[in-house]
């Protein structure tokens, strides 16, 4: 089968078994795709599982000798992507699922237009909604649905995609320079949405293009229901690369405002795993704090660009 410039691309950490049970099903029914996945690294036995699957599968696999994090994974598989001649790349997470129907979907929406990036709608496998846009409050670095918006009165603020799935041009791709580094975990995908914007593309939700994701499959990108439990990892890099995105890409004043309303909004990400969490442990609050302080400090080593 002649490739047809569409990448499929995945970054894994330990991932075998859910890129069997999700990735797999996808791809073999993708006419003219490519398929490429990154194995940060675990342990010599997910590596050899990988080789495995990626050799049934058909799929070019890249293999870190190190755990480079979520958007350096991501950008070493879309330069070998781009360098084999994608022209559309479809950003996956191990625990999303799509059919070949709502790929068809996001296709159709991005139409011949070099310059876009679109995400479907995002379900849970109960089918209530997981991810339908998310707002970024550029006064003080808040997060809440697109759909709130009206109900929250919010003036300030723009739409971003998330990184559990996403269709993205090669040519925004290279304007961007895809993921920022500095990241490793959450928020380069609001940076990502943000940059697009300034560099002339095209950022939707494409309401006819569904993606389920399995939830707990991996750490997710930020945006479980209120309630569910969260991961000390979750906390520290959604609170610390808060301010690390607002030093890259915010002017100085913008700045201060964001790192002034670091404690309440870190409050608030806290929240998001519920009261009952701080009765079992420690870790959320001590992750929360340290990802106050390496905000804080990143935010005054950091210049916006």
């Amino acid at each position: 089968m002649s490739f047809d410039g569409l990448a499929v691309i995945v970054v894994g950490y330990g991932s075998s078994g859910l890129l069997a049970d999700n990735l797999a099903p996808l791809t073999r029914r993708l006419d003219g795709a490519r398929t490429f996945v990154v194995d940060n690294r675990t342990t010599d036995a997910e590596r050899a599982a990988m080789r495995r699957l990626s050799a049934a599968e058909g799929w070019e696999l890249l293999e870190p000798a190190e755990n480079l994090g979520f958007g350096l994974g991501m950008n070493l598989a879309a330069e070998r992507a781009i360098a084999a001649g994608a022209t559309r790349l479809l950003l996956l997470n191990p625990d999303a699922t799509m059919e070949p129907a709502d790929v068809s979907a996001l296709l159709a929406a991005a139409g011949d237009d070099p310059l876009v990036l679109l995400a479907p709608r995002v379900l849970r496998p109960d089918g209530s909604v997981w991810f339908d846009g998310s707002d970024l409050h550029l006064g003080d670095g808040r997060i809440t649905a697109t759909r709130n918006r009206e109900r929250l009165g919010v003036r300030d603020a723009e739409q971003w995609l998330s990184g559990a799935c996403l269709l993205v041009t090669a040519e925004l791709w290279r304007r961007i320079g895809g993921f920022g580094d500095g990241y490793f975990l959450y928020w380069e995908d609001v940076e990502l949405s943000f940059r697009a914007r300034r560099a002339g593309g095209r950022v939707e939700v494409v309401d006819a293009a569904t993606a389920v994701h399995a939830e707990g499959g991996t750490q997710g990108d930020g945006h479980a229901a209120s309630g569910e439990a969260k991961s000390a990892t979750y906390y520290y890099f959604n609170i610390r690369n808060r301010l690390v995105f607002a030093a890259r890409n915010l002017d100085a004043a913008s700045v201060k405002r964001w790192r002034r309303a670091s404690i309440p909004i870190a409050y608030e990400v806290l929240l998001q795993g519920g009261r009952r969490q701080f009765l079992r442990s420690p870790a959320p609050l001590a992750a929360a704090f340290r990802g106050v302080r390496d905000g804080l400090r990143a935010s005054r080593g950091t210049r916006s660009r």
